[in-house]
């Protein structure tokens, strides 16, 4: 299977690659786009930095660009933080998408969503980026969408606790993480 998997807002970095290379272990094909051309930071402030100079709009378009050439082959998208959301945006447009793994973000659901795609979705508990009305809320429109969502939560982790170069990093409940996720991939 083929996953794209796109960076939070702090860019492509080394934990990025990581799970790259852990989804690959496990048979996986696996493309990380960079949507910021070589940039890279430790510092939330920077990296929104980042994001917001190069916008929203061009986001989307450098990962639709990405995904573009191999979205025949069915796709699953997956993202950390704001890669998360990005993925979202590409999974729902795509109808030959065979799935969505979000890493601690999501994003806004347009009221005529459709999908009948299989998402899960980890998150911090509680998480100040997804607060709790905000994952009710997606999750009702997830599902209103007709994807089939779970969602695993992770009292006490960091919002980005998967990575190990940020403060949010959580060994226990990044495991946890990999492991569940990798069993949902390979139930797809």
């Amino acid at each position: 299977m083929t996953i794209v998997l796109f960076h939070s807002m702090y860019g492509l970095r080394p934990a990025v690659h990581s799970a790259a290379d852990r989804l690959r272990a496990a048979g996986h094909e696996v493309l990380v786009p960079d949507l910021y051309d070589g940039r890279t930071t430790t510092d939330a402030e920077e990296g929104m930095r980042i994001k917001d100079e190069i916008g929203k709009d061009e986001l989307l378009r450098r990962a639709v660009a990405a995904a573009a050439p191999l979205s025949d082959q069915g796709l699953v998208y997956a993202g950390f933080s704001l890669g998360g959301s990005v993925a979202q945006n590409l999974a729902l447009g795509d109808e030959r998408a065979r799935g969505l793994l979000l890493l601690h973000g999501t994003s806004d659901i347009a009221d005529d969503a459709a999908t009948d795609i299989p998402v899960q979705l980890h998150v911090a508990d509680p998480d100040p980026f997804e607060p709790d009305d905000w994952l009710n809320a997606w999750y009702l429109r997830m599902g209103k969408a007709g994807a089939d969502v779970e969602v695993h939560r992770y009292r006490g982790a960091g919002h980005l606790y998967t990575d190990p170069g940020l403060p949010d990093y959580d060994e226990e409940a990044a495991a946890r993480t990999w492991a569940v996720a990798l069993d949902f991939l390979r139930e797809l």
